[in-house]
């Protein structure tokens, strides 16, 4: 059944003629007739006696009038739901993430975010040691792992890899690996001395690597962000994180076919704010968001 036809249904059964029908729908009485006809002709059943004057329901009218009303009547009151929840949300949000996804894929996309809802106040924490939820160190998170507290509720975000990335400089001069192996004789840039953000983060001095060789890095630095300024510089190899993809635009795919651990990113925030409009405005926001740069 047509929703159009249905909608014009319901308002001739309220108001018993197609004047007065066409009046609330503002359209003319023979638009209003046609629709009717038409729904009468698709259902092969008549919906009204017409006489001088006016209107009345047949018994399948009646049938279809009783359903029809009850959902508008739900819709009515869906809207006003809708109306309460339109509500504009305020007062501070303080998210927490680590270092790199903070500063390259959140921060930026924050505007748009405060854009839509100026009335909340963000503090964005950036750190790779995680805050206590529980003991409102932040309201929310967007961590690279499932919570391990079960008193917090978690959704997941998004899957991500790595890639290992080095500038045209650096391949210029050491040369383009062609297979894992050869990541052995390469300069290498990763996490070090104190505990990373994420456990696979070093990966890339294992991959491939062939028995009984140890590969040493050239530079350990406990900072994602400091590791992609010293491969731009070209100092070495790097694995970095997918959702870089902005910052790693001037530099080079190194074995893109390598397979690299996934990183699984979630939502996370204590129990206790589950009906928080804030909460769930930013959460919705990062779908949306993450929708965006999956299409």
């Amino acid at each position: 059944m047509d929703w159009d036809k249905l909608r014009v249904f319901h308002a001739v059964a309220e108001a018993g003629s197609f004047t007065h029908a066409g009046d609330t729908l503002n359209l003319s009485q023979s638009a209003v007739s046609r629709q009717i006809s038409a729904l009468e002709e698709s259902l092969q059943v008549p919906l009204f006696h017409r006489h001088a004057r006016g209107l009345i329901l047949t018994e399948q009218g009646e049938t279809l009038f009783k359903t029809v009303k009850d959902v508008f009547a739900k819709l009515a009151m869906t809207e006003v739901m809708l109306a309460e929840s339109r509500e504009r949300p305020s007062g501070r949000l303080k998210i927490t993430t680590t270092v790199a996804f903070g500063s390259t894929w959140l921060a930026p996309r924050m505007r748009d975010f405060l854009d839509l809802y100026p009335d909340i106040s963000v503090s964005l924490v950036l750190d790779d040691a995680e805050l206590d939820l529980a003991m409102r160190e932040a309201d929310v998170a967007i961590r690279m792992h499932a919570p391990r507290q079960p008193d917090l509720v978690q959704r997941h975000l998004l899957s991500m890899h790595y890639m290992l990335v080095a500038s045209p400089d650096y391949l210029k001069r050491h040369g383009l690996p062609a297979r894992a192996e050869d990541l052995d004789s390469h300069r290498l840039v990763v996490w070090g001395d104190v505990k990373p953000p994420v456990e696979t983060i070093n990966w890339l001095l294992e991959a491939g690597r062939r028995p009984g060789v140890t590969r040493r890095p050239i530079l350990e630095v406990n900072s994602v962000y400091a590791i992609l300024q010293a491969v731009h510089a070209g100092l070495g190899i790097a694995a970095l994180p997918d959702y870089m993809t902005e910052e790693t635009k001037s530099l080079v795919r190194v074995l893109p076919a390598l397979k690299s651990p996934k990183l699984d990113a979630y939502f996370v925030y204590p129990e206790e704010l589950r009906n928080s409009k804030r909460v769930a405005v930013f959460r919705d926001f990062l779908i949306s968001k993450i929708a965006d740069v999956r299409h």
